[in-house]
């Protein structure tokens, strides 16, 4: 079996020779536990209000990554790239929500992870949440439910997806948290009504550290723990506005959190630029399982997923509401190049407006020209179709330098690097058809008198006590 040679790093705790596998039992078990549309809002990465001490834990005993990317904002596309190593795009997985009958098979003999490791000898289990969101036909490996089904002494490989923190999200009755004690981001407005909405889903949060523990304690009171490699991720951004099917950093950057008892050191903050992708290709080199066609991901313990300067993201449709962007980010720039910059970004979305309560306060407030510059950006009923932010001196992404001359030579070289990324992934860009299609794009997507309706509507939603029993406004099927 191939030697496992990337353990020759300094963050690793033995010497390579030591970790050859000579046979199935020798291998470790895998635990990837998902956690559905959440960010870097976690303890262990400074956000004010919200107690994770589970995570924080897991994170101080291994690797917590700090510029860590998915591939897409989006679920089902993200998740698609993810079960297979490489970008949605390169395989046709691209669109939210491929319909069952517009699904094909993966291309150039591509198989997605979980078939790969099955045939390597290890028992493979979806849990909890049997999410896998793939947005390609054919089977994706997975043998069971738990890794209870396995073998005797048979390795495992575990996904497990918390979908908690998917909205619509639920009250913590065991640690509630005092909106004052919460700090927004400057393009939200700073109201009690937008101050509760987002800590409500800090609370949601804190119930999935917990179950996060549960995890962990079943694996120690099983004597697995000390042979089990685990990785905790977000599948893409928070979803809040400026978050989720956006490409700014919010709707990209997840938290990356790696255990490995007696493998990987513990207490490590790593700074590469990083992909979910990566985790792919990591886990099957770890499980020697080799795939037959070139992964996009590298493994996260070589050289070659450390020296990246770029990392790469694209979004198209979401469900019905048609659009198309692309971007590349370094360290310190992110160019995003808006294929479609006649569409607002705030088209109509009706998992946005049924789910995201502060969209229908801000969408007031624009109307009444009561949000400040800021805030205001993302509400413009058009796009630049290119945006370029410095994110070391502009974190937040507000002030756009694409025509700005002193930074004409970055973008020019960002755009150009971009492009190659486009090429090497077939990305087919926008056809006249796909622009023309999809639900409308009208904009404003309600009046103001209809968005005074919703906001109404939310106000029991979002205020609602633990442990009370309010219905969702507008939930009427689950998305």
């Amino acid at each position: 079996m191939k030697l496992i040679k990337t353990f020759c790093l300094a963050l690793l705790l033995i010497p390579c020779h030591a970790m050859a596998q000579d046979s199935t039992n020798d291998r470790p078990n895998i635990v990837w536990i998902m956690l559905e549309d959440w960010g870097l809002d976690l303890g262990c990465y400074g956000t004010p209000g919200i107690e994770t001490p589970v995570t924080d834990k897991l994170a101080s005993e291994g690797i917590r990554y700090t510029n860590a990317f998915c591939t897409s904002p989006v679920c089902s596309t993200s998740r698609s790239a993810m079960l297979t190593g490489y970008h949605q795009n390169y395989i046709g997985a691209q669109q939210h929500r491929t319909a069952k009958e517009d699904k094909k098979p993966l291309p150039y003999g591509i198989k997605p992870m979980p078939v790969l490791l099955k045939e390597a000898g290890y028992f493979t289990a979806l849990m909890i949440y049997d999410k896998t969101d793939a947005n390609f036909s054919g089977d994706l490996g997975f043998m069971g439910k738990d890794w209870k089904e396995r073998e005797k002494g048979q390795p495992f490989f575990a996904q497990i997806t918390l979908g908690g923190t998917h909205r619509k999200w639920n009250r913590d009755a065991k640690n509630p948290i005092d909106p004052a004690d919460v700090v927004l981001p400057p393009y939200y407005v700073d109201t009690p009504f937008a101050r509760r909405d987002w800590a409500n889903g800090l609370e949601q949060m804190q119930i999935c550290d917990r179950e996060i523990g549960d995890i962990l304690d079943r694996l120690e009171k099983e004597g697995l723990a000390e042979n089990t490699l685990i990785f905790l991720i977000g599948d893409n951004g928070r979803c809040h506005i400026r978050g989720k099917q956006f490409l700014y950093d919010p709707g990209l950057q997840v938290p990356m959190i790696i255990k490995w008892p007696g493998k990987v050191a513990p207490a490590q903050v790593n700074t590469d630029m990083v992909q979910t992708i990566d985790i792919t290709a990591t886990i099957l080199d770890v499980a020697g399982a080799k795939p037959k066609h070139e992964l996009q991901g590298k493994n996260l313990f070589e050289e070659e997923s450390k020296n990246r300067e770029y990392i790469f993201a694209a979004r198209g449709r979401m469900g019905g509401t048609h659009d198309a962007m692309r971007t590349i980010r370094s360290k310190k720039y992110k160019l995003i190049h808006n294929l479609m910059p006649e569409r607002a970004w705030l088209q109509y979305s009706g998992y946005k407006e049924d789910m995201y309560p502060m969209l229908a306060e801000m969408n007031i407030m624009y109307m009444e020209g009561k949000l400040n510059e800021d805030q205001a950006k993302f509400f413009a009923p058009s796009k630049p179709e290119f945006e370029l932010f410095d994110i070391e001196k502009d974190p937040y992404e507000l002030n756009n330098l694409a025509n700005d001359p002193h930074y004409g030579d970055i973008k020019d070289k960002l755009l150009e690097e971009l492009y190659v990324w486009r090429r090497s992934i077939k990305d087919e860009g926008v056809s006249q058809e796909f622009r023309e299609g999809g639900l409308s794009s009208k904009y404003p997507t309600r009046t103001l008198e209809e968005w005074k309706e919703r906001y109404e509507a939310w106000k029991p939603w979002v205020f609602r006590k633990p442990k009370s029993k309010v219905k969702h406004p507008f939930v009427k099927k689950d998305y």
